[in-house]
């Protein structure tokens, strides 16, 4: 007799009433996914399965005290390194926020270290008590003009499909490769189709005509919608819409209008990319939920959206529903329009209770200092605990030493006028100017007065020596400078400042750093954060990332810098020439609209 027979035989059993339950939860109103009715009745649970909802008895039973009952919440979408942390300590900070599933795509790491950076990551989430599945990354570079750490082919990702947590092809990027019908491309989309996959969409700056190609190539998602307009587009042409509320982009305020109760059903919610004190702080999956309820959307249909519907895009079929067969991952909700989250239970087991775990954020005085025992040295009890031996050793930073001249920006005398790249406080797309700077010895020199700073990538890989600069506009910095190895997507040096010499020194430091995070000031190193899983997660807890990342954070304001965004993540983004306008590689100033560098100087 098979394991799965005998699995099920004891669930009938229990559903029929002839053998109790491992565990029943009373007393609880459940949110009804599929009716939007509010429903009562006992969950029986066995095997971390529910067998019935009606009047049960068990071997435990729990006492819900008239709380809401509602399914555990699914981000569809998240790179799970621009949190910087291994899968490990993310799912212990996710769980406590009500997300008991993820559909992630490795594709940082991948652009690092290719398949041994995804198999680092599926490797370490092997024991996490929450359900970790892949879209594996569709454009390994992003584009042909980026140099990054690896290319992923069909054939290189052919052997991950048969891991059953990989469900399909994550977000495609390339919209040129896929409507000129690239071979490379191609071969992708027919080893993914042919064996059953998902395909994700990336569709920035695409009109609706050309989504007709990506719907074509069989791409059923797409999370880069900003205004309603786009985000109907979607939904006509029968993608579904993955509504985005992260740390830099936050498009769920603009989306919500499109959103009816005829189409909400093709809706779900996603992060995309959350940086680590955000996920803490704010939230994840429950925070798009509490938001998109705080802006009128029915309760019951937020958390559709982020229950069933997200299951149902990625064919979760046993989650998603409080319900007969699905798996027991659902949360006690103290308030249903709060969210306030009392207790998480994955396949049973409550993994979260907001009276007896230590809360994620300290208690602290008016001058913002802890006022007990260090919080994240306080005893906890442990959700998993990470591999403490690795299987793959990623691969080191690689990068040649950059000096003053390198950087450089080369401009004509007199009055030069310059491309500016101009940021835009919460999204991912920036604008582009014209601008006359200030010239020095033939030599773009930074303007504090018009904000005016240089930008500067380095190459990371092969030691190339390559290296891009150019010149931004909204990161206010007064004075110093600060330099990161995320820098998306194929992840090379990247930093800002208002002195050449603090430039070099920044990315100076993160190399020594073996990646990460640097604040500089007058040639000093003021604040850092260590990221030596490939230059983009660090290997300690996530107390420990979250403690330095608030030093790091405490620093920015040193140097003047605008407090309207994440100036790490803005500037990390600054990278990806995917998205509109203007952007910077090693190679240079990339122009999105004509898919081409272009000079500084106009």
């Amino acid at each position: 007799m098979s394991t799965n027979f005998s699995a099920l035989s004891k669930r009938i059993e229990v559903a029929a009433k002839r053998a109790p339950a491992d565990l029943v939860v009373k007393n609880g109103t459940i949110v009804n996914v599929f009716t939007g009715e509010m429903m009562q009745g006992d969950i029986a649970i066995v095997d971390g399965i529910i067998a019935g909802i009606g009047s049960y008895e068990g071997r435990e039973s729990i006492d819900a005290n008239g709380r809401i009952v509602v399914p555990g919440f699914i981000d569809g979408h998240v790179h799970i390194e621009s949190t910087m942390l291994l899968p490990s300590e993310f799912a212990k900070v996710s769980l406590r926020h009500g997300v008991t599933a993820v559909v992630t795509d490795p594709h940082e790491i991948a652009n690092v270290a290719g398949t041994d950076g995804i198999q680092y990551l599926l490797d370490d989430a092997e024991e996490v008590p929450l359900d970790l599945f892949v879209m594996l990354p569709s454009c390994v570079p992003a584009t042909p003009t980026e140099n990054n750490g690896a290319v992923l082919d069909a054939d290189k990702l052919a052997p991950f499909l048969s891991d059953p947590r990989v469900l399909g092809l994550a977000e495609v990027m390339d919209f040129p490769s896929v409507a000129n019908g690239s071979p490379g491309m191609l071969a992708k989309l027919d080893a993914i189709r042919s064996g059953g996959g998902l395909i994700d969409g990336h569709a920035a700056g695409i009109g609706r005509e050309d989504l007709n190609i990506y719907r074509a190539a069989d791409i059923r998602t797409d999370h880069e919608a900003v205004n309603v307009e786009e985000a109907r587009d979607r939904l006509e042409l029968g993608m579904y819409l993955m509504i985005r509320e992260g740390t830099v982009a936050k498009d769920l305020k603009a989306l919500l209008p499109a959103i009816t109760p005829r189409n909400s059903r093709r809706c779900l919610f996603v992060t995309d990319d959350v940086l680590l004190d955000d996920l803490i702080e704010i939230g994840s999956i429950d925070h798009c939920v509490r938001l998109a309820i705080a802006e009128g959307l029915d309760p019951v249909t937020a958390v559709q959206m982020a229950t069933l519907n997200a299951a149902e895009c990625f064919g979760l079929r046993h989650l998603g529903a409080v319900a007969p067969g699905y798996q027991a991952d659902f949360l006690l909700l103290d308030d249903l329009n709060d969210v306030k989250i009392h207790q998480v239970y994955k396949k049973g087991l409550c993994v979260f209770d907001q009276k007896r775990d230590p809360k994620l954020v300290p208690e602290l005085d008016e001058n913002g200092e802890d006022t007990t025992v260090p919080w994240w040295l306080q005893s906890r009890q442990p959700i998993a605990a990470p591999d403490p031996e690795p299987r793959i050793e990623l691969p080191s930073l690689n990068a040649k030493s950059v000096t003053l001249e390198d950087i450089a920006i080369a401009l004509p005398s007199g009055s030069p006028q310059c491309h500016v790249i101009e940021v835009v406080p919460g999204s991912l797309i920036t604008e582009r100017s014209i601008q006359v700077v200030d010239e020095q010895d033939g030599l773009f020199q930074p303007s504090i007065e018009q904000d005016l700073l240089k930008m500067v990538v380095v190459e990371r890989h092969r030691a190339t020596g390559n290296v891009g600069a150019a010149i931004v506009r909204g990161f206010g910095l007064k004075r110093g400078a600060i330099a990161t190895t995320v820098a998306h997507d194929s992840h090379n040096i990247v930093a800002v400042g208002a002195s050449d010499a603090d430039i070099v020194a920044a990315i100076e430091h993160v190399v020594a750093l073996n990646g990460g995070l640097a604040v500089v000031e007058d040639g000093k190193l003021i604040a850092s954060l260590a990221l030596p899983v490939g230059g983009l997660m660090s290997d300690k807890p996530y107390e420990d990332v979250y403690a330095t990342m608030r030093e790091v954070n405490r620093a920015l304001p040193r140097l003047g810098a605008s407090e309207e965004f994440n100036l790490f993540l803005m500037l990390s983004f600054l990278t990806l020439t995917v998205i509109p306008e203007l952007k910077v590689t090693d190679q240079g100033l990339y122009e999105f609209s004509s898919n081409s560098y272009i000079n500084v100087v106009v």
